[in-house]
């Protein structure tokens, strides 16, 4: 499971170095993805794999919002291996996406790392906290 933010730095590369506690979990390769929230995900092969079998697989292929999922997720989709110094490089094409810079924020969340451009963390992060609350009454209101 993969919690926690690290600040970390791209490179002239454009190769991220992962967290340290983290590369293990890919030592069998990274899939980098575009992420939803303006961000990237990178998924261990295996969570990749199972991403793939329980949620977009399963996908309608007649339904076009379906289609138009798959194409945003598979399309951008790279495997990677992390180097011996715990790197991993990153696609130009979704770097763009993600709007990075040099700077970044590498958060954990649960089953892949999200890999934002910090500046664009730290916004979201303080939206999400001005509404944290009223999320959770919702959520619990919607389980009685």
């Amino acid at each position: 499971m993969f919690f926690g933010e690290y600040e970390h730095t791209i490179d002239d590369k454009n190769r991220l170095t992962l967290p340290a506690r983290f590369r293990d979990a890919f030592a069998d390769g990274v899939v980098l993805t575009r992420g939803l929230d303006q961000c990237l995900d990178a998924f261990p092969r295996a969570d990749w794999d199972a991403v793939v079998a329980d949620k977009l697989a399963p996908l309608d292929p007649f339904s076009k919002e379906h289609r138009d999922l798959r194409r945003f997720f598979f399309s951008a989709a790279s495997v990677a291996e992390v180097d011996k110094q715990g790197r991993v490089l990153l696609p130009p094409t979704l770097m763009k996406h993600a709007g990075l810079g040099r700077e970044v924020t590498v958060a954990g969340v649960h089953d892949r790392l999200e890999i934002w451009d910090r500046a664009a963390w730290n916004a979201n992060v303080t939206k999400v906290e001005g509404s944290a609350d009223d999320v959770a009454e919702r959520l619990a209101q919607n389980r009685v």
